[in-house]
């Protein structure tokens, strides 16, 4: 969430490790495909920035926004442009919504999908059983 003059990918590694409260609880609900089969990566190095989450089949960045970018509305108008500029859209959230409704943000970002390019097959859908069996 933050430019870096250090390498991203440093700061990246640093920031895993060092979840937030709302993006330890984000990333819950994320991480393993766990929403609508999209992979997700946490503290991603896109540029010189750090993103939060990112879905790269998605080219979806989500930020997670807590008390110290009321004064940085600016600085994060600048990394959104620059990131949209790349292709990526950005869904950004107060750490507060994430924390009290966390299944409304998640819901929001699944609701920003497209078609999954590669959809997994429905209950039954090439399973073999005792009715279709050659």
């Amino acid at each position: 969430m933050v430019m870096w003059k250090k390498k991203p990918t440093k700061n990246a590694r640093a920031l895993r490790r060092d979840l937030t409260d709302a993006e330890r609880r984000l990333w819950y609900g994320l991480r393993d495909r766990r929403l609508k089969g999209r992979k997700f990566r946490r503290q991603y190095a896109i540029g010189r920035y750090v993103v939060d989450f990112v879905c790269l089949e998605e080219m979806l960045v989500v930020e997670i926004d807590g008390g110290q970018h009321v004064d940085a509305v600016a600085e994060d108008a600048v990394r959104s442009s620059w990131l949209e500029g790349q292709g990526f859209r950005v869904l950004r959230f107060w750490n507060n919504d994430v924390l009290k409704n966390t299944d409304g943000v998640l819901t929001k970002i699944a609701g920003s999908f497209g078609p999954h390019p590669d959809p997994l097959p429905q209950a039954g859908e090439g399973a073999l059983t005792g009715d279709n069996r050659p």
